[in-house]
C-alpha cells in the first residue's frame, strides 16, 4: 500500500523541505521497506546494513555469535577502538573486518553493542563511549542493536540492576536517533545465543522499519530450528490467517506466501470477493467462517483435513472488530461483540485445533494486540479491553504451549495506514501519524513482516513476547 500521507510527502519535496526547515517543522524520513514480494530480487536486497560496527563490556560472550550471524547475513563490520578482538571473531567467521575510524567519513547502516556482560552501573560508561564515538556516523534508516543478559538471569543484584537499566538507555536512544534510524533492546539468554539468526535477519533490515525502542527476550528454544534456507523458510508449512479478505490480513498472507507457505485465507462471508482474490493470486485457500460463531472450530477443523493433512505450522489471529463509543453510549451489544471477536474466538479455535492435535510441534501461534490494549484510548474501552486481553492470552498460555514445542506471541500495531484510518478525522488522523519517533504512520506491511519473523522456523527462542509496531509510540511504556 502506497502512503496516504501528504505530509510526508510533502516534507520530502524540494519546496517543502526548504518551507519546513525554514520553520521549524519536522521532516519525517520515508522508511526504507522491503521490496515488492513480486521482486523475485526481493531477498538478495533485504539487508539494509552492509556496513556496521561492533563494541562490547567486558568479556562480551555474545560476539562469536555475532560474527557468524554477520557472516550468515553478508554484513561487513569494523571493530570500535575498544573492542579490536572482534577483527579475530569477524576472521575466524569467515569475514574480513578492521577498525574503526570516524574521522574516515564512512556512514554505517548498523550498530552492535554486546552488554551481556555489564555487571555495575559502573560498567555502563562502555555504552556511552562506544555510542558517543559512533552515532554521528549512522546512515538514513540505520540500525541500533543492544544486546544484554535478562536481568533476572543475572548472577548479582548489582548485574540485574545494570542489565535492568539497558531499556532506559534503548529507549531514549532510540528517541535521539534521526532519519528513520531505530534501536532495540534484545536480551539473550546463554540458551538462546546460537538461536539469533531470525531476529538479527530481522531487525538488522528493511523488515522492522516501524519497529523501534522495544526490548525482546529471547529464551532458551521452545523447538529445534530445522534445517532452512532465508529464500522462502515457509516451504511446506500451511498457515491460517483470520480477516485475511483486506488490509493488515491481506498483507499477513502476502508476507507468509511470499515467505513459501500455503496460505488458509479465513474471512466472513460478507467479504467473499475479495477473499476468494487474496487466496488465488497467493496460490492459497479461502474459508469464509464467522469466528465468533460456535461452529467454527469445527469450520475450520473441516477445511485442514484437505489442506492441511500433516498438521498446522501457523496461526495468525489477525481478524478484529472496532465498535467505539464511551462506556456510557456504548451497548451491551457493541461491548459484547467486540470481546467475542478480538479475543474470546482466538482463545476458542486455540483450543479446537489444540485438543484435535491439528497444531503440529513447532508450531507459530501469533495474536494481533494493539496500542489500545497497552495505553487505552478514550472511546475504546471495548477494544482495549478485548487487546490487552491478546496480551494476556500470550502471558497466560506461554509456558503451557512451551511443553509441547509451540510458541505464541504477539504484535501490537500502533497507528497504520489502513483503509480504516483513513477515514478517522483530519486532526486525530495526523496526531496518530506524527506521536511516535519516526514521525509518520506505519504501512501494513510493517506489521505482516514482524509477524513473518515471529512465524519464522528460526524463532523458536521467542515465545511469550508482545513486540509494538508502533514506530515508537508516545503512548504507552
Amino acid at each position: 500500500m502506497t502512503t496516504s500521507d501528504r505530509y510526508l510527502a510533502f516534507a520530502n519535496s524540494a519546496v517543502g523541505g526548504r518551507l519546513a526547515n525554514a520553520l521549524g517543522l519536522p521532516r519525517p524520513v520515508p522508511l526504507e521497506r522491503m521490496p515488492s514480494v513480486d521482486d523475485t530480487k526481493a531477498d538478495a536486497r533485504a539487508t539494509s546494513a552492509p556496513l556496521a560496527v561492533v563494541g562490547g563490556a567486558g568479556d562480551a560472550p555474545l560476539l562469536p555469535n555475532l560474527a557468524h550471524e554477520l557472516h550468515r547475513l553478508g554484513i561487513s563490520s569494523l571493530a570500535h577502538a575498544a573492542r579490536l578482538d572482534w577483527i579475530s571473531h569477524a576472521n575466524q567467521a569467515g569475514t574480513m573486518s578492521g577498525r574503526f575510524d570516524r574521522n574516515e567519513g564512512i556512514r554505517l547502516k548498523a550498530l552492535l553493542f554486546d552488554a551481556s556482560a555489564i555487571a555495575s552501573t559502573d560498567d555502563l560508561g562502555a555504552l556511552y563511549t562506544f555510542f558517543h564515538d559512533t552515532l554521528a556516523c549512522l546512515d538514513q534508516c540505520a540500525r541500533v542493536l543492544v544486546l544484554g543478559l535478562p536481568p533476572a538471569m543475572a548472577s548479582t543484584p548489582q548485574a540485574s540492576v545494570a542489565q535492568r537499566a539497558l531499556e532506559g538507555f534503548v529507549r531514549s536512544l532510540a528517541k535521539e536517533l534521526k532519519r528513520g534510524a531505530t534501536a532495540q533492546l534484545l536480551y539473550v539468554s546463554p540458551r538462546a545465543r546460537d538461536s539469533l539468526h531470525s531476529t538479527l535477519r530481522f531487525f538488522l533490515s528493511p523488515r522492522a522499519a516501524y519497529v523501534s525502542g522495544q526490548a525482546i527476550t529471547l529464551r532458551a528454544p521452545v523447538f529445534e530450528t530445522p534445517p532452512i534456507q532465508d529464500r522462502r523458510p515457509l516451504t511446506g508449512q500451511v498457515a491460517v490467517v483470520t480477516g485475511a479478505a483486506r488490509g493488515i490480513g491481506e498483507a499477513i498472507a502476502t508476507a507468509l506466501a511470499h515467505d513459501g507457505a500455503h496460505v488458509v485465507c479465513v474471512d466472513i462471508a460478507g467479504a467473499q470477493g475479495p477473499l476468494d482474490a487474496v487466496a488465488t493470486r497467493l496460490g492459497g485457500s479461502a474459508l469464509t467462517c464467522d469466528i465468533a460463531a460456535p461452529e467454527a472450530g469445527a469450520t475450520l477443523l473441516a477445511h485442514l483435513a484437505t489442506q492441511a493433512p500433516r498438521g498446522l505450522d501457523i496461526l495468525v489471529h489477525n481478524a478484529g472488530i472496532t465498535r467505539d463509543k464511551t462506556l456510557m453510549r456504548m451497548s451491551e451489544a457493541q461491548w459484547q461483540s467486540v470481546l467475542d471477536i478480538n479475543v474470546g474466538a482466538p482463545q476458542r479455535l486455540n483450543q479446537a485445533l489444540l485438543d484435535a492435535r491439528v497444531l503440529r510441534a513447532n508450531s507459530r501461534i501469533v495474536g494481533v494486540a494493539s496500542i489500545s490494549g497497552i495505553a487505552g484510548n478514550r472511546g475504546q474501552t471495548n477494544y482495549a479491553t478485548s487487546k490487552a486481553a491478546v496480551i494476556g492470552m500470550v502471558d497466560a498460555w506461554s509456558p503451557v504451549l512451551a511443553e509441547r514445542h509451540i510458541s505464541i506471541n504477539a504484535v501490537a500495531p500502533g497507528f497504520i495506514e489502513t483503509q480504516m484510518t483513513a477515514t478517522v478525522p483530519f486532526a486525530i488522523r495526523e496526531a496518530g501519524r506524527r506521536m511516535n519517533s519516526l514521525g509518520q504512520g506505519g504501512q501494513p506491511v510493517d506489521v505482516a513482516q514482524a509477524i513473518a519473523w515471529l512465524a519464522h522456523p528460526a524463532s523458536g527462542a521467542l515465545t511469550g513476547q508482545v513486540v509494538r509496531v508502533c514506530g515508537q509510540s508516545l503512548l504507552g511504556a
